[in-house]
């Protein structure tokens, strides 16, 4: 059986990548995958400016709210994983312990300097994946 990781962002293109993987291959096993950035998200708020609980909740909260919709995408069978850390390395990490055949990722085409900020988790995935990535581009 084939084994399809999906990550998502919930994002447009994410959604695209997530039907075009059910499409092209219906009967494969999907895990879907929302990754949290807690550095990128909390970073200017690490200092004396909110106690450590405070952080904490607020994750709890970000987790809670992502597994709700991860769950209202999922369809029967599929599977869903909710992690924290740095988006590209916890993609390829849930790949290889899933033992995806392949990633279908959506890609929000970012240029320029707002391409050189924020970079593209879809290029890091693309770049050091040893499995096939299908990188999906909302047509909007």
């Amino acid at each position: 059986m084939v084994r399809i990781l999906v990550p998502t962002d919930f994002s447009a293109s994410a959604e695209q990548a997530l039907n075009l993987a059910r499409k092209m291959v219906p009967d494969a096993r999907i895990k879907l995958v929302h990754v949290f950035d807690a550095g990128a998200a909390f970073t200017p708020y690490m200092d004396a400016l909110s106690p450590a609980y405070v952080l904490q909740e607020t994750q709890e909260h970000i987790k809670d709210a992502a597994m709700k919709r991860l769950r209202d995408v999922q369809y029967q069978g599929e599977e869903v994983l909710f992690v924290t850390g740095r988006p590209a390395d916890e993609i390829l990490k849930a790949a290889k312990d899933f033992v995806a055949d392949y990633i279908f990722m959506g890609t929000h085409g970012r240029k320029g300097l707002n391409h050189f900020f924020s970079g593209s988790v879809a290029e890091a995935v693309v770049r050091s994946s040893p499995i096939p990535v299908m990188v999906v581009r909302d047509p909007h």
